[in-house]
């Protein structure tokens, strides 16, 4: 499963870089209600504070599933900044981050790719939040 996110998620980098942007934004929709069940909204609407802890206790959702949604939050992020929406961009770079950072502290395995992403979502944040 996470090898078929990392290639919808590079598909839909692609679109976004190409300016296809409404058909990167229905690629990203569908991958919501496709690979967790649920639109987008029902992601979107869940404050950051209480985003781990609502969908692990409430959700039932492991790491695995955090790890998809993280991908996906990256994605809409990376719209939203071609968009010009970057208020929107960096709200969705910050959960990714915050989920992502969470399934590195809690996995038993050391991925040197999840590290250099989380490094690459800091720096996303940071250059947004200095603007």
């Amino acid at each position: 499963m996470i090898e078929r996110i990392g290639e919808l998620v590079a598909g839909i980098l692609g679109l976004i870089k190409k300016g296809e942007l409404r058909k990167a934004s229905q690629k990203i929709d569908n991958a919501y209600q496709e690979l967790l069940k649920k639109d987008a909204a029902f992601f979107t609407d869940i404050p950051f504070d209480v985003l781990i802890k609502e969908l692990i206790e409430n959700h039932q959702y492991t790491n695995g599933h955090l790890e998809i949604l993280s991908e996906l939050f990256f994605t809409q992020a990376e719209l939203n900044h071609a968009r010009g929406k970057y208020d929107e961009s960096l709200i969705f770079y910050k959960k990714a981050h915050l989920l992502l950072n969470h399934t590195l502290a809690t996995s038993k395995t050391f991925s040197y790719e999840k590290l250099s992403k989380s490094d690459h979502l800091q720096n996303r944040i940071a250059e947004l939040e200095n603007k």
